[in-house]
């Protein structure tokens, strides 16, 4: 693992949250023997008039200054990330003329840029590593003005348009030209994203297979009447109603449980108008493992399209780790867990092996399964990125002098 490094992470997600994000996890680790400042999402004005108004969570208090932005966040293993939060910026993404959009964006960016020098300067971070979490929208105009040794563009998922719109595209293609190495979590987005930068890498994810290792099942249920499959995520666009509604149908015998958070709200009035499905609010990380131990099986049932062949999901090991069976859409060449998990193609495939899986678990196969996650912990994730990094230093230092 590096050691003594000042690592800069400009994210796209908030550090705290209901679920898992693979950028926490990498950072808690390499926290351990680097100094890591975590830059928050960065917030709207109109976030903040939200947040006063009680209809949004957003931290007023220290975006405004009025307590301090920069704050410890202690990890699982004690180790110290330092967590910043950004002063409000103007919100931007609903500006269609491009002239306008770029003259307004430069105030973020002096605004972004001007607190990203003064965290510098007040913790003395020389030659600070950037790593951009999903986010060249802000990771694009801060290179080369930071006084930065080395940027690396973290990718854990294909770009859409919900966010940015469109431009957004344009913006990633010259981020990822520009960075000097790419680090993603499929072969899907490598194979993408090496058209465009030579040095792109893959560290898959992971699991932190300390939390879930004490939920591991030890035996198949041989004592419940009603076998249970569950849905651990956000029930979001990419979920695919069409296929889990048939299968629901298909088995009124197996109950179905989905637990997150509802953006798609086509999902639960879809789908619990059936007597055998139940929709649960999403839980905290830790509450997770325990939640999954209840469960038969697990599900990914995701749309198979453009935009879902980028996705490696955190909950595939999760799954695993407490040694339940997996059963998803063929939507991504996940090949690693071609032996474990069932992948299916069509509607017909995705019941049939739900019902073969819940029919014919073992107890070696639920040991297999948690074997198998183990090889997939965080830890092991994190030195693989570590070494990434470290290679992606020396061939900076070489090429430097």
């Amino acid at each position: 693992m590096i050691e003594g490094k000042n690592i800069i992470c400009i994210s796209q997600t908030t550090w705290h949250g209901e679920f898992t994000k693979s950028t926490v996890q990498l950072l808690s680790l390499l926290a351990e023997k680097n100094t890591i400042v975590f830059v928050e999402y960065p917030f709207t004005v109109k976030d903040v008039i939200f947040s006063v108004l009680g209809k949004q969570k957003a931290q007023v208090s220290r975006m405004l200054g009025f307590k301090k932005r920069i704050k410890d966040e202690k990890t699982d293993t004690g180790a110290i990330v330092k967590h910043l939060v950004m002063p409000p910026v103007l919100p931007v993404d609903f500006i269609g003329n491009e002239s306008v959009f770029r003259k307004v964006f430069r105030i973020n960016t002096f605004i972004y840029k001007n607190q990203l020098r003064q965290t510098i300067k007040k913790l003395k971070l020389d030659n600070p590593i950037i790593i951009t979490a999903y986010n060249p929208m802000y990771g694009l105009p801060m290179i080369n003005n930071l006084n930065e040794f080395l940027t690396i563009y973290y990718c854990y998922d294909g770009m859409d348009t919900q966010r940015h719109n469109s431009r957004i595209y344009n913006i990633e293609k010259q981020f990822c030209k520009e960075v000097d190495c790419i680090i993603t979590t499929s072969d899907y987005l490598n194979s993408e994203k090496k058209k465009l930068n030579p040095n792109s890498f893959v560290v898959k994810n992971g699991v932190d297979f300390k939390l879930f290792a004490p939920h591991s099942k030890n035996a198949v249920s041989s004592i419940a009447t009603v076998k249970k499959v569950g849905y651990i995520g956000t029930l979001d666009f990419r979920f695919d109603i069409a296929i889990m509604e048939y299968a629901i149908k298909e088995l009124p015998h197996v109950l179905f449980e989905f637990t997150g958070y509802l953006l798609n709200h086509d999902i639960q009035d879809r789908l619990s108008q059936y007597k055998n499905v139940a929709f649960f609010k999403s839980v905290q990380a830790h509450e997770v493992p325990q939640l999954l131990a209840k469960y038969d099986l697990g599900i990914i049932p995701y749309k198979m399209n453009e935009v879902n062949k980028n996705i490696y999901p955190l909950k595939i090991n999760e799954y695993l780790a407490v040694g339940v069976p997996v059963v998803m859409t063929a939507f991504a060449n996940l090949s690693d867990f071609k032996s474990i998990v069932k992948t299916a193609e069509t509607k017909e495939l995705f019941k049939g092996s739900i019902e073969n899986e819940l029919k014919n678990d073992t107890n070696e196969l639920i040991n297999e399964r948690i074997e198998f996650a183990k090889l997939n912990s965080w830890e092991s994730r994190a030195i693989a990125f570590s070494d990434i990094i470290e290679k992606s230093s020396k061939v900076k230092s070489k090429n430097s002098n």
